[in-house]
């Protein structure tokens, strides 16, 4: 059977992209066929149409990493023709077609089957996105951080992940600090549950100083870089911070004198690799932890197949607030 699909091509250091048909053969043998019926984009697509990038491990490659839909064909036990499921992380869109497509086929290890009165569109606007808040949450949490324990900052919070934690760790009585570096945003933040709502330059204080003022009880981290550092600085005596982003770099300076004076922890949130069994237990809670309509407020545009080059544009600039959802049938 043909579909329509996304696919990026690369030709030496130069990149091209184009909507064509291909063929079910071309998705290779895993045993689990899934018509998408949504996707969404992430920054992590944003990399792989760029040149030189290091994310991307193939191409001719449908990018995507998340997806969701109905299962059409199943050679594995436990996945069966007509459930609703979702696949997201593992080497989906990156070393693996994607879902930006009409058709996806992927191991069985990666499917996570979707609760009673969750969507496909619903899970992808929550998506890896949501999963990474609610991890971030589980990190937190199992570091004994509490509601009572005092504010949580969340940087990047106008982003994907961002939002979600902001209103996830609100929803779960959480006084929320958002900082952004986006003034338009401030209302849109406090509408998904902050407390409070502050800009960079606010978290960033005096870079040469080894500790700052003691702010925060802990921090849900997904800018990295300098903020990262700051944040870190600036936690109070056995704070802890979840990191999982990296659009303000992949590296940070910082001394010992957070960790040994104040007892601080950086707790690394992966998104990607994380087992099929954790990763299915979190989508189990995603219609209480994420209420449809607070996840549909947070899209920020829906696209074809053919919009996916101007809104990979924006997300790579920044200029785009919570979710970008795809409609391969549109």
């Amino acid at each position: 059977m043909s579909f329509r699909a996304f696919v990026v091509h690369k030709n030496g250091d130069r990149m091209r992209t184009e909507v064509t048909e291909l063929g079910d053969e071309e998705l290779g043998d895993d045993p689990v066929l899934i018509d998408v019926e949504w996707a969404a984009l992430n920054f992590k697509d944003t990399m792989v149409v760029e040149p030189g990038n290091r994310v991307a491990r193939r191409y001719p490659l449908i990018p995507g990493i998340d997806l969701a839909g109905t299962v059409v064909s199943s050679d594995a036990d436990g996945v069966e023709v007509g459930s609703v499921v979702l696949a997201h992380g593992y080497d989906l869109g990156v070393a693996h077609h994607g879902g930006f497509a009409q058709r996806a086929r992927v191991p069985a290890e990666w499917v996570v089957p979707l609760p009673d009165g969750v969507s496909p569109r619903h899970a992808v606007t929550v998506g890896t996105a949501g999963f990474t808040a609610a991890l971030s949450l589980r990190r937190l949490r199992a570091h004994g951080v509490r509601p009572e324990g005092g504010p949580v900052l969340v940087t990047g919070a106008s982003g994907g992940v961002g939002g979600m934690a902001v209103s996830l760790l609100a929803r779960h009585g959480y006084e929320v600090v958002a900082s952004t570096g986006k003034e338009a945003e401030h209302a849109y933040l406090r509408s998904l549950g902050a407390s409070a709502v502050i800009g960079r330059d606010e978290i960033l204080g005096d870079e040469g100083r080894v500790l700052g003022s003691e702010r925060w009880a802990a921090a849900v981290d997904c800018v990295g870089g300098a903020t990262l550092a700051a944040v870190i600085r600036s936690l109070r005596y056995g704070g802890a911070v979840a990191a999982s982003g990296l659009t303000g770099g992949n590296s940070f300076t910082s001394t010992v004198y957070p960790f040994i004076v104040r007892g601080v922890a950086l707790l690394g949130v992966d998104s990607v690799m994380t087992p099929i069994e954790e990763r299915r237990s979190v989508w189990a809670s995603v219609a209480t932890d994420f209420p449809k309509d607070v996840a549909e407020s947070m899209v920020a545009s829906e696209v074809g197949l053919e919009g996916i080059d101007g809104a990979l544009a924006d997300l790579a600039a920044s200029t785009v607030r919570g979710r970008v959802l795809v409609e391969p049938g549109r």
